[in-house]
Order: C-alpha cells, then sequence, then structure tokens
C-alpha cells in the first residue's frame, strides 16, 4: 500500500516523518539496509548535494560499503530539480536573467533518526525547513562528518544560534571553512601524509597510501594553524601533477586535509566532528582515504573499539566516477533520477 502511494503521490515521501513509512518505500531517496558487522542497528545518512565533485556517484558508493562490509543502515539524501531529479547542474549563484530556484533535499526528515550524518553539500540555497532539519541534527550533540566542500555547504548562514550569537558552520562546527585553493585547482593532486605522532590514533588503523588527484584547499590563512581544539591527522601536500607519483610542489607547503575535533551545542552537549577536504568521487577511489572515512565514521559514533584494519573498504559492484569539474555537457553530467544511482 506505502509503495503505491508512492508512486501515485511522489511528494507525499516528503511529509512523513521517519517512523511513519520505511525510507525505502521512497523513491527520492536511497536506502542500504545493512548486513552483518559492527554497525548493525545503527544508522548513517549521506547527503550528496555538491555540482563540483560528484557526490552523486560517491555517496551512495560509500553507502553500499558502509551496509555490506560494516552492517550500518545507509540512507543517501540528494539534492533535486523541479522535476524531483538528481541534478548537479543546478546554480548555486543568480544567473541575469534568469529566476534563480533554490535546492531542494528531499527525505531530511531521515536526519532525526541518524546515528551519523555524512555532509557532502556545497553552496546550497534550501527553504528554511529544511535549514532548521539540519540545525537540529547539528545542535542534537550527535556526531558529523564533513567531506570536501561541506566546509562550505550552505550559501548564507543557517539559522543556529548559541547564546544569541550567530553560529558560522565551516569554521566553528567543522574547524575550518574553504578559503580558497591551495594546490593549482585541476593541475595538482594531492599526497596524504598521517601524522607521525598520532599513526596509532583510531582513525588511522590499517589507513595507508592516501592519494587523490583533487587539490589542496587553503582553510586557514597563512601564518596561523588550525583553530584550537582541532587536531590534524593529515596533512595534503599538493603534488606537480595529477598521477599518485608524481613530484611534491616544493612552492606549496603541506596543508590539514583530515583533522577531527569537538562540537559543544546550545544545551552543552559534546558531538564528536572529522572533517575531511579530500573526498572527490575520483579521490575516493583511493582505498586509503575510504578507510580513512569509515573509521572516522566509527570514531565519531564512538565505536572506535570496533575499528580493524582488516575489515573491508573494498568498493561493492562497480564504480566509475565522472570527473570533477563544471563543463557538464563535456563531463557527461546532466540530470537523473534517483533510481540511477542505486
Amino acid at each position: 500500500m506505502t509503495s503505491l502511494l508512492h508512486r501515485l503521490f511522489p511528494c507525499f515521501a516528503l511529509f512523513l516523518t521517519s517512523g511513519a513509512l520505511h525510507a525505502e518505500d521512497s523513491p527520492q531517496w536511497l536506502t542500504y539496509p545493512g548486513g552483518e558487522g559492527p554497525g548493525k542497528g545503527k544508522k548513517i545518512v549521506l547527503i550528496a548535494a555538491d555540482q563540483e565533485y560528484r557526490s552523486e556517484q560517491s555517496m551512495p558508493m560509500m553507502a553500499k560499503i558502509l551496509s555490506k562490509h560494516h552492517g550500518f543502515d545507509c540512507t543517501v539524501l540528494f539534492a533535486v530539480n523541479e522535476k524531483g531529479e538528481v541534478d548537479p547542474t543546478m546554480p548555486v549563484y543568480p544567473e541575469k536573467g534568469k529566476e534563480f530556484k533554490e535546492h531542494h533535499i528531499p527525505g531530511l526528515e531521515n536526519l532525526a533518526s541518524a546515528d551519523l550524518v555524512i555532509f557532502f553539500a556545497r553552496l546550497l540555497t534550501l527553504p528554511m525547513s529544511e535549514r532548521e532539519m539540519i540545525v537540529k541534527y547539528i545542535d542534537s550533540g550527535k556526531p558529523i562528518l564533513a567531506l570536501r566542500t561541506a566546509n562550505h555547504g550552505f550559501h548564507g548562514a543557517l539559522p543556529y544560534k548559541i547564546n544569541g550569537k550567530q553560529v558560522d558552520w565551516g569554521n566553528e562546527v567543522l574547524g575550518g571553512a574553504f578559503m580558497g585553493h591551495h594546490g593549482r585547482w585541476m593541475q595538482d593532486s594531492t599526497r596524504g601524509n598521517i601524522v607521525p605522532e598520532l599513526k596509532d590514533h583510531p582513525i588511522l588503523i590499517g589507513v595507508s597510501d592516501i592519494w587523490g588527484n583533487s587539490d589542496v584547499y587553503r582553510t586557514y590563512k597563512e601564518g596561523t594553524s588550525l583553530p584550537a581544539g582541532c587536531t590534524a591527522l593529515v596533512w595534503g601536500q599538493p603534488l606537480m601533477g595529477r598521477k599518485p607519483d608524481d613530484a611534491p610542489n616544493k612552492e606549496l607547503e603541506p596543508l590539514p586535509v583530515a583533522w577531527f575535533k569537538n562540537w559543544k551545542t546550545s544545551e552543552g552537549k559534546t558531538a564528536r566532528v572529522f572533517q575531511s577536504t579530500m573526498g572527490s568521487g575520483t579521490d575516493l577511489e583511493s582505498a586509503g582515504l575510504r578507510r580513512l572515512i569509515i573509521n572516522a565514521a566509527y570514531w565519531s559514533m564512538e565505536m572506535e573499539s570496533a575499528i580493524t584494519a582488516e575489515r573491508s573498504v573494498d568498493i561493492v559492484g562497480s564504480y566509475k566516477p565522472l570527473k570533477s569539474g563544471f563543463d557538464y555537457k563535456e563531463l557527461g553530467v546532466e540530470p537523473k533520477p534517483v533510481s540511477a544511482y542505486k
């Protein structure tokens, strides 16, 4: 009966609470029930809503790994257009002579039942009701994991104040917002070097050979460092090209590309936070980076005792991410139904 309702009334799912119907009954987001594993009974929501780095491909791939190899129930939410299609081509700024359309993420009510949310958004302008659901999660004390563009995931401030002061999502919650491309955009790649003193940290168990063909982001002013309370785990060394064995770019110092911190909510709850400024669709072809992020998911939910170097981070099925960038026609990026990413 519920599936029939969804087919007849696609928007019906948007107004349901997470307990009214199972998310798998909705065609507007994807669900992957967990198998056996340490994550059994835990729910991870992954938000794929950027326009440059192919999160619409990478977040379902990561959800499959987390569900099949680790046992987590996973739900992937997407930014969609007026037709309900996953649409990375939607503008983030008004264009002359064209009506600017807000972005929309169906299924954000799933955040209420999530044990972890993995954010991969970029410069979204969302309806206030959707921003409020995101803020409710951020202020819940539950963990937060942010990838690549998530540190500039929202255009304008979220409706989030503590003691009357506006909260800065990127700099305060995550520990650093995008300040520019430190590496050469679309020219450099990144070699991730583990901080030697932290090699035994749970997030780094079994992690090696981190490389991605996206460039290093700068998140703090030159001559300063990560904010107090942030602990760098991996430093990103820009390389001279886009191959793993390219030489380091000696003119560009390494900068942190993965760190952790805590976030204190309006009620004084403490949430674990992990941010990686690596994470493009092609970056995540690196098994080392996938393991880093999956370990961080365990750690963020205070499940570090379950982290092992042996549990698989292998890709489930095929994964052929399109290249990063905004030349959508050339790259083959176009609006597609949610079902295309299953």
